[in-house]
C-alpha cells in the first residue's frame, strides 16, 4: 500500500531506497533499594559504565572514516563533553547515596531533570541539545544494562538502502561514510539538531520530525525521501518512482553545477561585490566555512562555550577557542556574538527564572546585569583579536543606554589590557544586532555609535509578528514576507547606506536562496549563513543585476497583499 508522511525537510536532494530499520533497543530503566554497604560499589560501577561510553566516543573520535565531515568530530568531542559535565557524571553518584538506589534509577532521574531543562529553552538550537543530552545518557544506561551500542549493517548488495529510525546520535552518523546509505528518515529532531547539521554537511537527503515512522514503515519497504519538501513515500508506483528519478538526476546535476562555484567570486553582473559569511556554533564548524568559500565568519554564536556546565568558562577557555577560529580564518572577519543567553536558556549557574523568557532578562540584558561575565567574555575576544580580524558583536540591543552601558565595559577591558601589557587590536569593530523592532526603528542612532549593523532576523520575525516560532499552533503565521518585516529589512539598510554602516543578515533568510534576489535589492551586500548554503546563494548572486532588482524590491515594500507580494517575488526570481 502507498502512503506519505509528512515532516521537516533537512537536507536537500532525493533518495530512493529500500528501507533498513534502525532500533536502539530503548530500555527502561529498573528501581531498586540497596544496602548502605553497596553504595561505594554501585557509584563505582557507575563511574565504570562513563569511563566505557567515554571510551567509545573516543574510540570513534580517533577512527572516524576517511571523507568524514569536521562537524562530526566536533559532536563527538561534545558528547565527551556531556560526559564529563557534572550534571551527568556527577550528580547521578549523589542521587545514589541519598536516595540508596541503584545506578540505573539515579542515571534516569538526572537525566528527567535536564531534558525537562532544555524543554524550557526558547533558542531553538540550544533547545535541540536536549537530544544529544539523551543520546549520551542512553549510552550510559545500556553500558549499565550490559548492552553495548549497536550499529545497522547495510547489505552487502549495492542497492541503495534509506534507514529508518527513532533516533539518531553524532556517533551513529559514522555509518553514513561507511556504509553509504542513501537516505534517513527520523521520528525525532529538528532543523538545528546535530543531527540535521551533520546531514546537511554530509549532502544526505534526509527527513525528521516524522513521529511515526520507525513504527509504520517495514523492513524492506521502497522509500522515496524528498529532502526538499519534507515528504517520504512508502511503496510508490511506478509512475511516482519516475518522476523522481527524473526529479533525483536533475539534483544532482545541479549540485555538480554548485560546486564549480566554489573558487568563483561573488559578484553580480553588472559588477557589485557580495560578501558571503558563514555562521557557526562551534570552533571546529571554521573548517566547513572555508571548504565552502566562506569570506568569513558572520556569527560565531558562543553559548556553545557556557552550556550544560555548573561553572562559567574562564578567559583563557574561551580565548583559546576564538583564536583558534581567528586564527583559522587567516585575516578573514571573525564576528562573535556575545553570549545571548538567559533565564530560559536554563543555564545551572542561573537560579532566576523568567515567566516570559523571550522578553525578559536575556543577551545583553544578562550582560549588564552580570558584568563580571561580559567583562571575562570581552577580555578573551579582544585578546583573540591579536591574532587576526576579530570583531565583537553585541545581541539584542533595544536602547541606547544598554549600548552605553556596554561600550564603556568595553572600554574598562581594553584599558585593564593595556595596563597588564597584554596585546590586542585597540580598533577591533563593534557591532550591534538588530532583532527587536525598536531597534530597527531606531536603527540610525544605532548606526552612529556602532561600526556595523548585524540583521538577525529569527527574532526580528518573532518579535514583530508577536509569533512564538518554537510554538507548532503558530508556526505557520511566522512569514519573513510580511510587510511589516520587509520594511523594518529595509529600513535598516537604507540607514546603514545613509551613514556608511555596514549591514548584514544573518539570520535564516540570509541562507533561504528564494530571498537573495530581494534582499539584494533591497540593498543588502553582506549575507551570513550555514556553510552549506553558501554555494546556493551564490548561485543567485551571480545571476543577479541589482540595478533591475532595486526598483522590483522598492514595489514589494510597498505591498500588502500576501498573494500579490509572493506574485512579485516570483517575477523577481525570474
Amino acid at each position: 500500500m502507498t502512503f506519505a508522511l509528512q515532516g521537516i525537510a533537512i537536507s536537500g536532494g532525493y533518495a530512493i531506497g529500500r528501507a533498513q530499520l534502525f532500533s536502539h533497543d530503548r530500555l527502561e530503566a529498573p528501581h531498586y533499594v540497596l544496602q548502605a554497604r553497596d553504595l561505594d560499589a554501585e557509584v563505582a560501577r557507575f563511574e565504570e559504565a562513563v569511563a566505557m561510553v567515554r571510551a567509545e566516543c573516543e574510540h570513534l573520535r580517533d577512527h572516524l572514516p576517511e571523507g568524514a565531515p569536521p562537524e562530526l568530530a566536533a559532536f563527538l568531542d561534545l558528547h565527551r563533553l556531556f560526559l564529563e559535565d557534572s550534571m551527568l557524571s556527577e550528580v547521578p553518584k549523589r542521587l545514589i547515596r541519598e536516595q540508596a538506589c541503584n545506578a540505573e534509577w539515579a542515571l534516569a532521574q538526572q537525566t528527567e531533570a535536564l531534558l525537562a531543562q532544555f524543554e524550557g529553552i526558547e533558542d531553538a538550537y540550544l533547545r535541540e541539545r536536549r537530544h544529544d543530552v539523551k543520546q549520551v545518557a542512553d549510552r550510559v544506561l545500556k553500558a549499565l544494562l550490559g548492552h553495548p551500542g549497536h550499529a545497522p549493517v547495510k547489505p552487502v548488495d549495492e542497492e541503495p538502502t534509506v534507514l529508518v529510525a527513532h533516533d539518531l546520535s553524532p556517533s551513529d552518523m559514522v555509518l553514513f561514510k561507511r556504509h553509504a546509505y542513501a537516505g534517513f528518515i527520523t521520528d525525532l529532531g529538528g532543523t538545528t539538531s546535530h543531527t540535521a547539521i551533520l546531514a546537511r554537511s554530509l549532502n544526505i537527503s534526509s527527513v525528521m520530525a516524522l513521529h511515526n515512522a520507525r513504527a509504520l514503515v517495514q523492513e524492506g519497504d521502497t522509500l522515496i525521501v524528498d529532502g526538499v519538501s519534507g515528504v517520504v513515500i512508502v511503496n510508490p508506483d511506478e509512475s511516482i518512482l519516475e518522476e523522481y528519478r527524473l526529479r533525483q538526476n536533475q539534483w544532482r546535476l545541479e549540485q555538480q553545477k554548485l560546486r564549480r562555484l566554489k573558487s568563483s567570486q561573488s559578484i553580480t553582473l553588472d559588477g557589485v561585490q557580495v560578501e558571503l559569511l558563514a555562521n557557526i556554533d562551534l570552533p571546529p564548524d571554521v573548517r566547513e566555512a572555508i571548504d565552502e568559500g566562506a569570506t568569513g565568519i558572520g556569527l560565531f554564536r558562543s553559548e556553545f562555550l557556557f552550556l550544560n556546565r555548573g561553572d562559567l568558562p574562564s578567559e583563557d577557555e574561551q580565548f583559546e577557542a576564538y583564536r583558534q577560529v581567528v586564527k583559522a580564518m587567516k585575516g578573514r572577519p571573525v564576528v562573535i556574538r556575545t553570549l545571548d543567553a538567559g533565564a530560559d536558556k536554563s543555564l545551572a549557574w542561573m537560579s532566576q527564572k523568567s515567566e516570559n523568557p523571550a522578553l525578559g532578562l536575556r543577551a545583553i540584558r544578562l550582560c549588564l546585569a552580570e558584568p563580571h561575565i561580559f567583562m571575562t567574555q570581552i577580555r578573551a575576544i579582544l585578546r583573540a583579536s591579536h591574532y587576526g580580524s576579530a570583531r565583537i558583536l553585541l545581541p539584542m540591543l533595544a536602547s541606547l543606554t544598554e549600548l552605553d552601558q556596554a561600550l564603556a565595559l568595553i572600554a574598562t577591558a581594553k584599558a585593564e589590557l593595556k595596563a597588564e601589557k597584554i596585546k590586542f587590536d585597540a580598533n577591533v569593530p563593534i557591532g550591534g544586532m538588530i532583532e527587536v523592532p525598536a531597534a530597527a526603528l531606531a536603527a540610525e542612532w544605532f548606526a552612529r555609535k556602532l561600526d556595523f549593523l548585524s540583521l538577525g532576523t529569527n527574532d526580528l520575525i518573532q518579535y514583530t509578528l508577536a509569533i512564538d516560532r518554537t510554538d507548532d499552533t503558530v508556526a505557520h503565521l511566522y512569514d519573513p514576507l510580511h510587510p511589516a518585516v520587509i520594511y523594518l529589512l529595509g529600513h535598516t539598510l537604507k540607514v546603514g547606506r545613509r551613514l556608511d554602516c555596514p549591514v548584514s543578515v544573518c539570520g535564516e533568510m540570509a541562507g533561504d536562496a528564494r530571498l537573495t534576489r530581494l534582499l539584494l535589492g533591497l540593498g543588502l551586500r553582506s549575507f551570513s549563513m550555514h556553510p552549506a548554503h553558501i554555494l546556493s546563494v551564490k548561485q543567485q548572486v551571480l545571476r543577479s543585476q541589482t540595478q533591475l532588482l532595486e526598483p522590483l524590491a522598492g514595489k514589494l515594500m510597498r505591498l500588502g497583499d500576501p498573494v500579490r507580494i509572493l506574485a512579485l517575488l516570483d517575477k523577481i526570481n525570474a
